[in-house]
């Protein structure tokens, strides 16, 4: 279940944002960015905002940049949370309809079509929603990474499942999911010897903070930067 936190700071959807094309892929419209040549990829699922997000398409042009082929699927089927403080949006009929089982599925017919073209090793990042994907395709060998930003609500059996490298950045001030939660499922997945795992809280932010930062805040573009240099550590070493 998703909270007020994370509908925070809602940013203007545009449709024409990005360096990317949107094309259907997988049987979903999906802006892709990047080399479609490229042998690496990555699937980056987004929060309850959806794809159109502005900072979330610009965050897949620069890691694209480094010599990956990025598609960011609509998940939402064009119906992503625009107002969440319109007196008629019903958070709970929302995720009741866009829950992440569902997101589960048509990110594997995502994965499958990578694959089809030809793409050699896939890595995956999930924000918040997309996160609670993220953790569920993490339970098997299909990905070659993930890594979580600010996850939506998780769980120990989750982690415990996790089967390929993962990176999960958290904040230090989220409701959703408490550094502390954190630490502890830092603490389970170093105990997992077989895959390499990197935990870290930021410092002075809150959920959302790697997609849904204001640009005139110094402040938080650095932190919001740290965190996509971050990921993109994580990626490069592992889709190879």
């Amino acid at each position: 279940m998703l909270s007020s936190q994370c509908f925070q700071n809602p940013p203007t959807l545009s449709s024409t944002c990005g360096a990317g094309t949107v094309q259907e892929f997988g049987g979903l419209q999906t802006y892709i960015t990047g080399s479609p040549d490229s042998k690496l990829a990555l699937i980056f699922i987004a929060d309850a905002f959806g794809y159109e997000a502005p900072n979330l398409r610009k965050l897949a042009d620069k890691i694209a940049g480094a010599g990956f082929l990025v598609v960011v699927p609509d998940f939402f089927y064009g119906d992503p949370v625009i107002d969440p403080k319109d007196p008629n949006f019903d958070r709970n009929s929302w995720l009741k309809v866009h829950n992440t089982d569902k997101g589960y599925e048509d990110a594997k017919a995502v994965i499958a079509a990578l694959k089809s073209k030809g793409v050699s090793a896939i890595g995956a990042a999930g924000f918040c929603w997309g996160g609670m994907v993220l953790v569920k395709l993490a339970s098997s060998t299909d990905l070659h990474a993930a890594v979580i930003l600010h996850p939506g609500p998780i769980t120990e059996d989750q982690i415990n499942d996790v089967k390929v490298p993962i990176a999960i950045l958290g904040a230090e001030n989220d409701h959703i999911f408490p550094s502390e939660q954190l630490k502890l499922f830092g603490e389970k997945l170093s105990a997992k010897s077989e895959i390499d795992s990197f935990v870290k809280i930021f410092p002075g932010v809150g959920h959302g903070w790697t997609v849904k930062y204001k640009a005139d805040d110094e402040s938080a573009v650095k932190s919001a930067e740290e965190s996509h240099s971050d990921m993109l550590n994580w990626f490069t070493k592992y889709v190879k």
